[in-house]
């Protein structure tokens, strides 16, 4: 790996017959760390770099390192790993708030977090971009700041219960973002009562009070209750969780005809067997197969996805509201959709024994699932039937029953093209999903986990076929030729020193993973582990990390394919009515297959970023109602034993997963009593000072349940 990073950088020419001087060491890393100043290097590589074998030169080097890093002229970017620090005194980037006073600052180049006490934020809140100045630095110190400028403000809005007194009240928050509870006058607790669910927006934070102050601008309803629960979670995150009115009303004014002149401009396939496969809660049905066998032999496979763009144009207040929330939301017991009911479950919706419009890939495939043409078009279509994965997946084990004229090729190609994507050296990464079953108010009876079949299998390999043939389409041009601005779902390789840490952690369960030799190898060797383990105790431990080794995927206009996926070209068309970078794409294609000019390259990335941000917060509000949901699921087993496994190890604690639910709590530090526990961050474990006993990443251990707070959305255990 070494050699490969310093291949095409002239190294520096050392005297060979004179002892270096100290100065000249210096002057010789400095050089060529300025060289370099993107990269970050151990004192090893830095050795070989400058040419520095003898002994005495070697820890003179480090001392060097040592001293240039203490005086801030050098980045430690990570342990024993430094670069050039190119960065002035006054640095510009995030606020990260913490409830425990530990607040730092990510500045904009991503490198090197500083501390900023509470004393020194200036009531920054997380999530604030602000201006820090940099502190002289303590030796053997992290690097402190101080904030001198709060240059946007991101959040202002909390979530909590309030606590009404005679003749004050206080918001006691659901975040853990902010220590200090919001002080609310009574004449703005805009009829919120005692024990309510509300949003509070900050008004001020005076330079010497404790607590901010405050007003009520939403009641959510009484805390418990489950829709104000899941409202409070979506508030939490600044997520819309009601849908404008005049934006339902412009959707209820679109017609549901389709004129005879629209028909005759697209291809009529009406007449072929179109099926739609979804989840049985599916309302929404973005995406629908067909298939025949033509005269010549070839399968014509069509993918025929939802035709969106048709009804919403682009700027009008639909479009606003859809651009703006970018997603839709899967709560665990509702969907907050991206565009109104009456177009996500009704007009665009492939509902069956309907005419609906779709913009289709239509592909010829022989019976190796080689693709021997294809072509992007508008369709009309009409749906033969709507089945579930269950369904599909009987007739795919019986090999026989309703539709298996369709199902059975069409699932003899998937697993086809499903093949050689993870020869092509694809990630299989085919995890559970916890689901619940709820009671009519929404409360928790069961737990179980939905895991992909062959059904799953043949939607997603025909999706993934259609995104990546829509991107290859418009972004693989001509050696001399630019591509038009797109969007793109691009997934980077995996950060060599993340792989080398998995290495190492997976060594102690007998495991190993290539980090050398190519993506396909690299990739290969994942799977082989991620196989490996099934059925182990570590399995779900091993996936986690391995998971968290890998970069995120997100979308860009910049190609540089996708990793996970094994694909140069990728891109998201199939689900517009859930998703608005799909939108994009297909307003994007429809301009581009007509001929028209490349849009503001600038102005798409801008969007692009915007959808990834969204996706994210999606993401945490999802997870945040998972974990609502366990704690709720687990309250009445206070008291309690379980089997787990540790699946978290901090400084303030350990994490456990339960094994029969996937609950996961805290072992708080405080309930390991019998040693003082330090943290070993390389090693992922706790070890006893004195008994060196330790707690690590997948050990297994017996809990009992200790208190289940639903507010906090946090279970505490203790060891059994």
């Amino acid at each position: 790996m070494n050699k490969k990073i310093f291949k095409t950088k002239t190294k520096p020419k050392t005297k060979k017959t004179a002892r270096l001087k100290k100065k000249d060491i210096e002057q010789l890393i400095i050089d060529f760390l300025n060289q370099n100043s993107e990269r970050q290097y151990n004192y090893k590589q830095i050795a070989a770099a400058v040419g520095i074998k003898k002994v005495q030169e070697r820890n003179q080097l480090v001392r060097i390192i040592d001293k240039l890093s203490s005086e801030d002229r050098l980045l430690e970017t990570s342990r024993g790993r430094y670069r050039i620090n190119t960065r002035g005194l006054m640095l510009e980037g995030r606020f990260e708030r913490r409830s425990n006073g530990k607040n730092f600052f990510v500045p904009d180049d991503d490198i090197n977090t500083v501390h900023i006490p509470e004393r020194n934020s200036k009531h920054a809140m997380n999530g604030d971009r602000v201006r820090i100045q940099l502190l002289a630095k303590r030796k053997h110190a992290d690097t402190e700041g101080v904030v001198v400028e709060i240059l946007e403000r991101v959040k202002s809005r909390f979530v909590g219960e309030m606590q009404v007194k005679k003749h004050f009240a206080f918001l006691v928050l659901d975040s853990k973002f902010l220590a200090n509870d919001i002080f609310v006058p009574i004449e703005d607790l805009n009829g919120a009562k005692d024990g309510d669910k509300v949003v509070v927006e900050i008004a001020e934070w005076p330079e010497k009070a404790n607590n901010p102050i405050g007003k009520v601008i939403d009641v959510l309803g009484r805390s418990g209750d489950n829709t104000t629960e899941m409202h409070a979670i979506l508030a939490e995150y600044d997520l819309p969780y009601k849908y404008p009115e005049n934006v339902e009303k412009e959707a209820d004014l679109i017609s549901s005809e389709i004129s005879p002149e629209e028909i005759a401009r697209r291809e009529d396939y009406r007449g072929v067997t179109t099926i739609t496969i979804d989840p049985d809660s599916a309302k929404d049905y973005d995406d629908a197969l067909s298939v025949q066998k033509l005269p010549s032999g070839l399968w014509e496979v069509g993918v025929h996805i939802a035709d969106v763009t048709h009804y919403v144009k682009r700027g009008g207040i639909i479009d606003e509201e859809a651009e703006k929330r970018a997603t839709s939301i899967y709560l665990v017991d509702r969907t907050i959709p991206m565009l109104p009911e009456k177009l996500s479950n009704d007009l665009c919706s492939l509902r069956p024994n309907e005419d609906k419009l779709g913009f289709s890939v239509i592909f010829e495939m022989d019976d190796k699932a080689e693709v021997q043409n294809y072509r992007i078009v508008r369709t009309v279509i009409r749906s033969d039937a709507r089945l579930t994965y269950e369904d599909a997946q009987k007739v795919i084990e019986a090999n026989e029953g309703e539709f298996s004229e369709q199902i059975l090729p069409l699932n003899s190609l998937a697993k086809q093209l499903r093949e050689k994507r993870f020869a092509n050296g694809a990630i299989n990464f085919d995890r559970y999903e916890v689901k619940f079953n709820l009671d009519e108010k929404g409360k928790p009876l069961g737990v179980y986990f939905e895991e992909s079949v062959e059904a799953n299998h043949l939607i997603e390999e025909f999706m993934l076929l259609a995104n990546r043939t829509v991107a290859d389409k418009i972004g693989n041009v001509g050696k001399n030729q630019k591509a038009k601005a797109f969007v793109y779902r691009i997934h980077d390789i995996p950060d060599p020193d993340k792989l080398e840490v998995l290495n190492k952690f997976i060594l102690r369960f007998g495991h190993k993973i290539k980090t050398e030799g190519g993506n396909r190898v690299v990739a290969r060797s994942i799977n082989k582990l991620l196989d490996s383990v099934q059925g182990r105790p570590e399995e779900n431990l091993i996936e986690t990390i391995t998971i968290r080794s890998m970069s995120k995927a997100i979308y860009s206009t910049q190609n540089m394919g996708h990793y996970g996926l094994a694909f140069d070209y990728y891109t998201h068309f199939t689900s517009p009515i859930r998703r608005y970078p799909d939108m994009m794409v297909h307003r994007l294609l429809e301009r581009y297959l007509a001929g028209g000019p490349s849009v503001n390259e600038s102005e798409l990335e801008g969007d692009c970023k915007h959808c990834s941000d969204m996706e994210l917060v999606a993401a945490n509000a999802e997870r945040d109602s998972i974990k609502y949901k366990q704690v709720e699921f687990m309250s009445d087993k206070v008291g309690k034993v379980f089997d787990g496994v540790v699946s978290g190890v901090t400084e303030w604690g350990i994490y456990v997963e339960i094994n029969e639910n996937k609950c996961e709590g805290l072992v708080p530090i405080r309930e390991l009593d019998d040693d003082f526990y330090e943290l070993d961050e390389k090693n992922y474990r706790l070890i006893g000072r004195r008994t060196k006993h330790e707690y690590r990443l997948g050990q297994s251990v017996s809990i009992k349940v200790a208190k289940a707070n639903l507010e906090r959305k946090q279970l505490d255990f203790v060891l059994a």
